[in-house]
């Protein structure tokens, strides 16, 4: 009976993958919310798929394994899909401007931004979306203003240099930590600029 309840109680978080470059965030992200015991589901676009075959050696079976439960793009009867699921909120990593465009503007054609947009429609649940497009014109900014306005967190994944990374998987994890941070879910695998500073002070 106990470890039913301890299940029930589990928290979640959806993770959405769209098709701008980036896509070791996600897998990484993935990563850590397991370890984190945190409950993921995942949606992937069609261009996301494109994406991991370019820039990773992941299979789409090795992509789909890092997460606890799987939704095909176009399924609109997922339960992620509905403001009954309850879940801590979304994060969309990497986040396309068409998706930006998408959940902003409320014409969502495919099952991640439906799930953005009932993260936003539900109040009290984190929108993250980890837009990587550069440079942006007028029209990305007015989608951003607007979902910004609307509640949602826009986080570039501007890496952090100050942290002196000595690889990419550094990078990655020390945006990670951010964007994690928005959940209350703090990881300390990397010195944060407190840290840094005392030791800077130390020295």
């Amino acid at each position: 009976m106990a470890k039913d309840e301890n299940v029930q109680k589990k928290q979640k978080m959806i993770v959405g993958i769209s098709g701008a470059s980036g896509i070791w965030y996600a897998a990484r992200l993935l990563t850590l919310l397991r370890a984190l015991n945190i409950e993921t589901h995942l949606v992937v676009s069609k261009a996301a798929q494109m994406t991991r075959a370019l820039e990773t050696d992941l299979s789409q079976a090795d992509l789909v394994a890092l997460a606890d439960y799987h939704y095909p793009i176009d399924d609109f009867s997922a339960v992620i899909s509905s403001g009954s699921f309850t879940a801590m909120g979304m994060i969309v990593v990497p986040c396309s401007v068409r998706t930006v465009a998408e959940i902003a503007t409320g014409v969502c054609q495919n099952l991640l931004t439906r799930s953005a947009d009932v993260t936003l429609k539900e109040r009290g649940r984190e929108l993250v979306l980890m837009v990587r497009e550069t440079p942006l014109h007028a029209g990305h900014l007015e989608h951003l203003l607007k979902l910004a306005q609307l509640g949602a967190c826009i986080f570039p994944p501007m890496p952090s240099l100050y942290t002196q990374p000595k690889s990419i998987h550094e990078m990655i994890d020390y945006t990670l930590l951010r964007v994690l941070d928005q959940f209350g879910l703090h990881l300390d695998t990397l010195p944060r600029w407190q840290q840094l500073r005392l030791k800077e002070k130390s020295s």
